[in-house]
């Protein structure tokens, strides 16, 4: 059975779509993500026969029914973070961190029983933070951004929007998609010309933090630097992810 997985950004996109702050509904960013990976089955009667057999959570199939979803469970956000690419999310560790490592972010659901959309895009903030930094920095970054613990409104920048400024930096820094970060100005005979890639990884970073309202000097600096990580993060959960498909194929293999 086939999965349906999305990028970060299109993670993103749903989440921002299902706040009511899209042009676009839920249903079309599913609708176009599944697209851009099956540009072979342009015709509805080839596309058929796939899309039956590809495995869907009861909330994503809740989207696709038109149904409002405006908070989710943990088991829901677990569910829908297995079908971000490179992610490794369980429900254990989501309950580890709501209860135990970031509970003052998870204080109570924000939706009746439901957590908040924000508190989903943070879930899968600190999944992609978890690949370089430990528990004690993310929280320490927490505490820049998000200024007031549990109080979204006096946040520097909301978790979605966190979430979808810098998985776009991702896409944007990893043009011909091969999961790579692209780095121009490499010269054959030099040596250690890792400055390119962190120059190309900032100039992304200034011009987004840039971009978004109401934040100047320190702040705009903060939020650079939490960027310049989140997207670096990105891309070190696709070496660990591919670290883990071999890991198992030779251990499945094993005799």
């Amino acid at each position: 059975m086939e999965s349906f997985n999305v990028t970060r950004k299109e993670m993103a996109s749903l989440l921002v779509a299902l706040d009511g702050r899209s042009s676009r509904t839920p249903l079309q960013v599913l609708q176009e993500s599944w697209r851009k990976t099956h540009r072979d089955f342009p015709e509805t009667s080839r596309a058929l026969p796939v899309l039956l057999s590809t495995e869907l959570p009861p909330v994503m199939e809740r989207v696709i029914r038109g149904g409002e979803v405006r908070g989710f469970s943990l088991q829901e956000i677990a569910d829908l973070g297995k079908h971000i690419e490179y992610s490794h999310l369980s429900i254990t560790a989501i309950q580890n961190w709501v209860k135990r490592d970031f509970k003052a972010y998870f204080d109570s659901p924000k939706m009746g029983r439901k957590y908040s959309l924000n508190q989903a895009a943070l879930i899968y903030i600190i999944d992609d933070l978890k690949s370089n930094l430990d528990f004690v920095s993310i929280q320490k970054l927490f505490k820049i951004v998000f200024l007031e613990e549990g109080n979204e409104k006096d946040d520097l920048i909301s978790p979605i929007d966190l979430y979808m400024t810098y998985s776009s930096m991702f896409e944007e820094l990893d043009a011909n998609n091969d999961q790579l970060m692209d780095t121009a100005g490499h010269v054959k005979e030099n040596r250690n010309q890792d400055a390119l890639t962190e120059n190309a990884i900032r100039t992304v970073a200034e011009r987004y933090a840039g971009l978004l309202p109401h934040i100047s000097g320190k702040q705009k600096e903060a939020i650079q630097s939490i960027l310049f990580i989140a997207a670096i993060s990105i891309q070190t959960s696709y070496f660990h992810s591919l670290a883990r498909r071999y890991l198992n194929a030779i251990l499945f293999l094993e005799t």
